[in-house]
């Protein structure tokens, strides 16, 4: 069997080795996976089980049923001020098929989308995918990991088509600021770029409020806002998400996913509109849990000879410095990993930038919390011995 010429090198990512590593220890306390540890609600699995008798087993329209797509519009208007219409928006199967989607209705061969790192390393494989090249920003902690609109203005070229952004980050768990975001809006609008924002940890920003992209003036008529419902209403296994931006590009984005994935799993779709417009008080509920968790995580962290960790801002990560510990993001993660019985991510894994950091997904009990830091301390001090 002969395989496409550009997948022949395709090889697991360093995340992936990690993660096959942890899960086949059953000791291992796993702070790598970006996964809340908190179970769907029953109330939508409710909601998806009676929309199921009531007859929501047929296919449902490409872009999703329009009170699913109305919802997801509240959502975003009450918590946020962003507003937008049904036409606006469409459902799909998870966040991820959002770039996707967004990046085959964008890109000619050789376009370029400037993606800020430290960040979720699939986008560079989806821009591959579809023929895009991938300019890499990187960012510094000294500026919040977060773009400046300078580095953005140096980085563009002739062939500059898209700017990736996400806020609160994943891996590094910071929040650009709306002064930030103004900066960077006003470089998009001087050259045209497209902006692809993923909020998809809108749910979870622990100084002030959220702030979409695309309510900076200016923005919304060229701006992508990628959410769903995985962290938020903590659905991952659902496998739904969608995207808010202009209707010229979203329609282009279903005529593309019709010969994709035609449309989205009808009943999930029926518990996402029930959460969309009902569980915002859950949503605050577990944001303050996270808080907490991230809080004591960092407080641990910060005690320890050779670390250092910036206050949490958003999402459930951290990303500490470990650059004290003499060892490298790889050493460092493998090392806890297997002489710790402690999984993290490192790093280089999101990005050359981020070497000198780990990622700790805080998506686990305080109990829990405290037997990985109390396992990580042992290890850290064992370095200095």
């Amino acid at each position: 069997m002969k395989f496409a010429e550009r997948y022949a090198g395709l090889q697991p990512s360093g995340m992936l080795k990690i993660f096959q590593a942890a899960a086949a220890d059953p000791d291992m306390v796993n702070l790598g996976e970006g996964e809340p540890d908190f179970d769907t609600e029953h109330d939508i699995i409710d909601a998806a089980a009676k929309a199921a008798k009531e007859g929501y087993t047929h296919y449902g329209p490409i872009m999703g049923f329009e009170d699913v797509r109305r919802s997801v519009c509240g959502y975003w208007d009450r918590r946020y001020g962003l507003k937008s219409s049904p036409d606006e928006v469409m459902i799909m199967a998870g966040g991820v098929q959002s770039v996707h989607l967004a990046l085959q209705a964008l890109l000619d061969p050789g376009d370029e989308v400037i993606t800020a790192e430290p960040c979720f390393t699939p986008y560079f494989e989806q821009i591959y995918q579809h023929r895009g090249t991938a300019v890499h920003l990187p960012t510094t902690e000294e500026d919040g990991f977060v773009p400046t609109a300078e580095a953005i203005e140096e980085a563009i070229t002739p062939k500059s088509k898209v700017l990736m952004i996400c806020s609160p980050s994943n891996p590094t768990g910071r929040v650009m600021t709306r002064r930030q975001m103004e900066d960077i809006a006003a470089v998009a609008e001087r050259h045209d770029l497209t902006v692809l924002s993923d909020e998809i940890y809108d749910s979870l920003v622990f100084k002030g409020r959220h702030v979409p992209f695309a309510t900076i003036p200016g923005m919304k008529e060229r701006t992508l806002t990628m959410g769903g419902l995985s962290k938020s209403h903590c659905m991952t296994g659902w496998r739904i998400g969608y995207a808010i931006g202009p209707a010229p590009l979203v329609r282009l984005m279903a005529l593309i996913g019709a010969n994709q994935t035609y449309g989205v799993n009808v009943p999930t779709q029926m518990a996402s509109k029930y959460a969309l417009d009902n569980h915002d008080s859950k949503l605050e509920e577990r944001a303050g849990i996270f808080r907490q968790r991230l809080g004591y995580v960092a407080e641990r962290l910060n005690a320890m000879p050779g670390i250092r960790c910036s206050e949490p801002e958003g999402a459930f990560y951290l990303f500490p410095d470990i650059r004290g510990t003499g060892l490298t993001s790889e050493g460092f993660a493998w090392g806890l990993l297997e002489k710790g019985k402690v999984a993290t991510l490192p790093g280089s894994a999101f990005g050359a930038c981020g070497e000198g950091y780990v990622r700790l997904a805080c998506t686990r009990s305080l109990e829990v919390l405290a037997e990985g830091m109390d396992r990580m301390e042992v290890f850290v001090k064992s370095l200095k011995g």
